[in-house]
């Protein structure tokens, strides 16, 4: 605690900074139990948080991240725009879901709430969720074809929903009229509702039994603790540069493809990340605004540089953001950004991910925290129609979280793993699935070889196919990215994990009969199967139709042949990888159950020689990839790289490679290619590049020669 604070003993303080991350999980409860939405309940695509008068983030909950995030934006547009006409007072609620006033984009709903104290505005409570549906051009509010904004969805700016505690008939009845789904819509909003105010009674308790002064003082120094200690996390840190770069294919009108970029910039306490570079903004509905940006750039630095911080407005303000008005991630009024959530948001994060990674992998204290893109892309199902007994239908299918997590340092990734933004995952039981619509599962399995290849292995991503039943048609609608990108990235040698894929096959029987033959995508769309690109838009599904996805793996972390053969072993026993990659991408022979040695040692030493021109390595490799010692970059074997202050990538052989090499889950978008970079002593993989064809290299860290690096550290 600060000087300031004497007054407050450390038993008082830790109780209730404490008892405000259990109103937050409070909030999270209610809303849990009063929704009646999959998205909700099941897939918990929703956040809840305590915030400042001015908006500062002082809780959040471990659900959505992006949401916490954005919703800061949402309370301080309010405050800016609201405090005078119509004012904000106690009872109030506001609900916004405006991308250009704070929300991410429009079927995320946020409703907060000022909390006041013995007459005075202290506090704000707020609930964001997913909302099935908010009207606009498609059911499910992602407008594939949209051109501006308004042809999305509704657009509320902040509008005063509840006023001095009593819910206003009118706006309600206004709402409801532009949904397809009101009675899901309602309910939705009306557990925003009660979380907030189950908040706003536990805090004003809080308050009471404390003192508002003392609360408040607690609130203020919990943001300011989180400060001091995301500062001192940095200037640990060597300051240096550290780049990273992601593609986006396919803006819902054509297929072209899209970059973003982020340069992070550590210098002493600070960090800068500047998104120059970037694509302009799009023609379709792909782009987010700056607060999307900053949502999804918050939720990819809070895992790898405050993993054992609390997570509150104390981070941010070590943190600047860079982004010139009018590109994809801070796109300008009236861009559409109805798919900005799945789509630049998630690349951001995706970007933001990989950089910091490369900046903490040069720390041996923080190395452990480094890590390769979780499940890089989200694939987008929504299915809607008649239900079983007659009445309106609708769902939003979040099964494609169970994507691969990325791989560590010193760990595989997690199969299955969940979305990097949802620190505390869920996915929906087929079953729970089943029994809210009129459609089976016919499988819902684990990909073999969909892990990114590498020392440490990228966790496997899933795949499912489903079927109309009990009902004779449903109209599906399919989008997201990642099919022609390998966007889960690896680090430091690792392999991509797999793109997603999206198929269909019509009239293949009676889904009941069908069921019991699945197996995989292959196995089950063996016949008549028509593979569909990253945005299908919306289709007809008839009750003989079968639509299938899947989903990214993650990425690798170092050369896949520094892996344990006896990993890659339990890997093929697992079903994780098949024989054909254990020799082909980890170069082990597997014969007859056991790992043949002395094959395994030559399938190995065949690679590195391939990838030096068939040349023969100078030198035995070594336990990892990179070391920096003396201001100077080296190789695991020994070989020097440079000094710090360069571009490693001048001191290595650099190639291109066909994407099949990496096998049959790694397909490129006409205007990308991938790129192998390679000691040339000892042949090990430094690095795996996803990059447009026209471009070059990144150059993906460069340290600051005149502040002392840390000796042997090992990336």
């Amino acid at each position: 605690m600060s000087t300031t604070d004497n007054a407050i003993d450390p038993i008082t303080f830790e109780v209730v900074r404490n008892k405000l991350q259990a109103i937050t999980e409070e909030q999270a409860i209610t809303l849990k139990s009063v929704s009646g939405s999959p998205v909700v309940t099941e897939a918990t695509d929703f956040n809840n948080g305590l915030y400042l008068a001015d908006g500062s983030i002082v809780t959040m909950g471990p659900q959505v991240l992006f949401h916490t995030g954005t919703m800061s934006s949402v309370i301080r547009s309010i405050n800016a725009e609201f405090a005078e006409n119509p004012g904000i007072r106690e009872g109030d609620m506001f609900i916004l879901n405006d991308p250009y006033r704070g929300a991410i984009h429009q079927p995320d709903v946020s409703i907060v709430a000022p909390i006041f104290h013995q007459g005075r505005h202290v506090a704000w409570a707020g609930s964001c969720a997913h909302q099935l549906d908010v009207g606009g051009m498609s059911f499910g509010s992602w407008a594939i074809g949209a051109t501006e904004i308004q042809q999305e969805a509704m657009l509320l700016p902040g509008i005063k929903l509840v006023e001095n505690g009593v819910l206003r008939q009118d706006l309600w009845q206004m709402i409801m009229g532009m949904t397809r789904l009101p009675h899901v819509l309602g309910l939705d909003l009306k557990a925003m509702i009660a979380a907030n105010t189950v908040a706003a009674r536990r805090l004003v308790e809080l308050m009471d039994r404390y003192g508002g002064d003392t609360v408040e003082t607690i609130m203020a120094e919990e943001i300011a603790s989180s400060e001091r200690q995301i500062r001192q996390a940095l200037s640990a840190l060597p300051d240096g540069v550290f780049r990273a770069r992601d593609y986006i294919e396919h803006d819902g009108h054509e297929n072209v493809l899209y970059r973003v970029c982020v340069t992070a910039t550590k210098k002493g306490d600070r960090l800068t990340l500047d998104m120059t570079g970037t694509s302009p903004q799009a023609p379709g509905f792909i782009n987010c605004t700056a607060s999307g940006m900053r949502g999804a750039a918050l939720t990819g630095l809070l895992p790898i540089l405050a993993p054992r911080i609390r997570w509150n407005e104390g981070i941010l303000r070590a943190v600047d953001f860079v982004a010139p008005e009018g590109i994809l991630c801070n796109a300008s009024w009236p861009a559409p950004v109805s798919s900005g959530t799945i789509s630049t948001a998630w690349i951001v994060q995706n970007v933001v991910v990989a950089a910091l990674s490369r900046m903490v992998a040069c720390s041996p204290e923080h190395a452990g925290e480094s890590q390769a893109v979780t499940k890089g892309h989200m694939m987008v199902m929504t299915l809607a129609g008649q239900d079983r007994d007659g009445g309106p239908f609708g769902t939003f299918l979040l099964d494609s979280t169970a994507g691969g997590g990325g791989a560590f340092p010193d760990h595989d990734g997690l199969d299955g793993s969940g979305d990097f933004c949802v620190p505390r995952p869920a996915i929906a039981n087929v079953e729970a699935n089943e029994a809210n619509g009129p459609f089976l599962y016919l499988f819902r399995a684990f990909v073999p070889d969909s892990g990114g290849p590498g020392r440490q292995r990228g966790g496997a991503g899933a795949s499912l196919a489903i079927a109309p039943y009990g009902t004779d048609a449903l109209h599906a609608m399919m989008l997201g990215h990642g099919v022609e990108v390998p966007n889960a990235v690896g680090q430091f040698g690792g392999l991509p994990g797999a793109c997603g894929r999206n198929v269909i096959r019509r009239d293949a029987g009676d889904p009941a009969a069908l069921a019991g033959l699945a197996g995989d995508l292959d196995e089950l769309l063996a016949a008549g199967v028509e593979q569909l690109g990253p945005k299908p838009g919306r289709m007809r599904l008839t009750s003989r139709d079968v639509l299938g996805y899947a989903f990214q793996g993650g990425g690798g972390y170092g050369d896949p042949l520094l892996r344990d053969p006896a990993a890659v072993l339990g890997d093929v026993a697992n079903r994780h990888v098949s024989l054909t990659a254990a020799a082909a991408q980890y170069g082990v022979v597997i014969a007859k159950g056991t790992v043949d040695l002395s094959a395994t040692e030559q399938a190995r030493a065949a690679i590195r020689s391939r990838r030096l021109a068939d040349a023969t390595p100078k030198h035995a490799p070594g336990k990892g990839e990179f070391t920096i010692a003396e201001g100077r970059f080296a190789c695991g074997c020994g070989c020097d790289l440079g000094p710090v202050t360069a571009n490693w990538k001048d001191r290595v052989r650099s190639y291109r490679i066909e994407p099949e090499t990496y096998g049959p889950h790694i397909r490129t978008h006409a205007d990308l290619e991938l790129r192998e970079h390679v000691c040339t002593a000892c042949g090990t993989l430094l690095e795996a590049e996803v990059v447009r064809k026209d471009e070059a290299s990144l150059v993906t860290l460069q340290l600051d020669i005149h502040q002392s690096q840390p000796e042997n550290a090992a990336a």
